[in-house]
Order: structure tokens, then sequence, then C-alpha cells
């Protein structure tokens, strides 16, 4: 009896030994350098302020910014391979890819939300165009888009509406939240959105320096206060990056909410920020955030 209680403590505390090792491990501060980014514009382009940017599941960049050609593909060397958007984009704001390599963006400029193939067939369109809204197929320029786990669609509709969309995969609406104001739950620029590994939506709150954080209907869990999130990003390891505009820095946050590290200052050099707007991460850690002021976006190299 005694061996077998001895047995149980044993196993219990190595148990405990690891599992305070993988939450200490995520927590840990990452450290990164600023490096060249390779890419090869078409000829003749040049690159008007860059608002978001993100990966597919081949390591493919897209690259969206304000201005001819909005929508930009690159292969994992930065070789050009195709554009699209010129007739249909008012104004270029968020860009994510889907877990099956749709690329999904949002246009301010004409109050969309729009689903392409990665060869730029146009998949589905939300909203009606050049209508803003209050209604629940409407928008009034909306920011930002996250995913649920059976494909829902989470729209942060931001700068007219201060509230947070859910819809189904095909489109069709289900649930919103939110109005303007400072108080818990309400938002004043809600401007990024993600949806973590438990399954929580994350709320940018630009306006009111906090993320606000729900479940998936909408009923507020947290709010973690400091800093502007403009964009987030969780890398493959679950680690979440926010890109703050006002700052001009890209921090690192832990599982609290709290940051540990952080990178930037303004500036135009290497590593220095002209409004950071939104970012992401390849599948080796690095990151790639893309700057409004500096219309250009940069990469921040994981040191291993």
């Amino acid at each position: 009896m005694n061996l077998h209680r001895t047995h149980l403590v044993v196993v219990i505390t190595i148990t405990s030994l690891l599992l305070a090792a993988e939450v200490s491990h995520a927590g840990d501060a990452i450290d990164f350098e600023p490096a060249e980014n390779l890419i090869k514009l078409p000829e003749g382009l040049v690159l008007g302020p860059c608002s978001a940017v993100d990966f597919d599941s081949k390591g493919q960049m897209y690259l969206f910014h304000r201005g001819k050609q909005p929508i930009l593909c690159f292969d994992r060397n930065g070789k050009f391979i195709r554009s699209w958007g010129d007739n249909l984009i008012g104004k270029a704001h968020g860009l994510r890819v889907d877990r099956l390599d749709h690329i999904w963006v949002t246009d301010i400029g004409n109050h969309m939300v729009f689903k392409f193939s990665p060869q730029g067939k146009l998949l589905l369109a939300l909203g009606q165009s050049g209508k803003p809204g209050t209604d629940n197929d409407q928008f009034n320029q909306p920011t930002d888009v996250a995913f649920g786990p059976q494909g829902e669609i989470y729209v942060a509709d931001g700068y007219g509406n201060s509230r947070v969309m859910k819809f189904a995969a095909n489109g069709r609406f289900l649930n919103k939240w939110g109005q303007p104001g400072k108080g818990r739950g309400e938002f004043d620029l809600p401007h990024s959105i993600v949806i973590d590994a438990k399954g929580r939506v994350l709320v940018g709150d630009r306006e009111n320096d906090c993320v606000q954080i729900f479940d998936t209907e909408g009923k507020l869990l947290e709010v973690w206060p400091g800093f502007a999130p403009y964009g987030m990003e969780f890398d493959a390891k679950g680690t979440l990056f926010v890109a703050d505009g006002r700052a001009n820095k890209v921090l690192q946050l832990n599982s609290s909410g709290k940051v540990i590290n952080s990178w930037g200052r303004k500036g135009a050099g290497p590593g220095e920020f002209n409004l950071p707007h939104m970012l992401a991460a390849d599948s080796d850690g690095n990151l790639y955030i893309a700057e409004i002021g500096g219309r250009r976006f940069q990469k921040l190299k994981r040191k291993k």
C-alpha cells in the first residue's frame, strides 16, 4: 500500500513538473532581429500603405496594400506569382488565410468582406457594396476576420459600428455583440480579431487600448489593458504577438495578456516602424509586419 502511494506521488510530481515546464515554455520571451525581405515586386509597381499580410499552408505570402494590384501573392522565395483586386477593392484593410487556404479580406472603402480562392477567384461576398449600415447583412468599415473550428466567420465591424458579427461558413448570419462605448464589453474601434487555442474570441479594441476576450457567443471573459492592438497574430506554437500602431512597436504577450517582450520604435530603419498595422507569422516563426505609414512590410527573423 505504501509502495503504491509512493508510486502515485512520483507520477503526480513528474506530471506536474512536465505541465509546469510547458506553461513556462509558452510564456518564455522570444527574440527577433531585422532581416531583409527578398520579395520581387511586379515591374513598375510601387507599394502603397501596407495594411495586412499572411501565409498559406504552402508558404505562399499574400500582401494587402492600398495601391494598384492590392492583393499580391509571392512564393516562399519571394517570387511574384499573381495579383488581383483592382476593380473590386475600395480600400485595403485586413487579410487572413483560413485553414483551407482561402484568402479573406476586409474592404473599408466599400464596407465589404470578401473570400477568394488562392488563384483570386471570388467565392463569397458579405455586406452591401458602398452601403454602410447596421443591419445583419451590412458593415460599416469592417476591419478584420477570424475563423472558428467549424468554419465560422467572425468579423470585427470596426470603424463605424464597433461590434463583432458572427456568420456560418456559408455566410449565414448567426450572432452579433458589442456597441460603441468605453465600458467592458463595449468597443471603440474593434480593429483586430483572433481565436485562441481555447476557442475564445480575442478582440483588439484599438481606441480603448485593450484586448477584450469573449466566448463564441459574446460573453465577456477577460480584459487585457495597456496597449493599442492594431493587429494580433498567434504563431504556430500559440504565442500571441500584437502590432501596437500607436507606440510603433511589436509586442509579445503571455497567456495572461502581459507584455513580456517588445521590439521597435518610430523610424524608417530596420526594426523601426511607422504605424505597424497588422502582422503574420510564417511556419518558421518569423514575423512579418505591414506598415501603413512606412508603406512597406518588414521581416523580423526569429532567433534560434
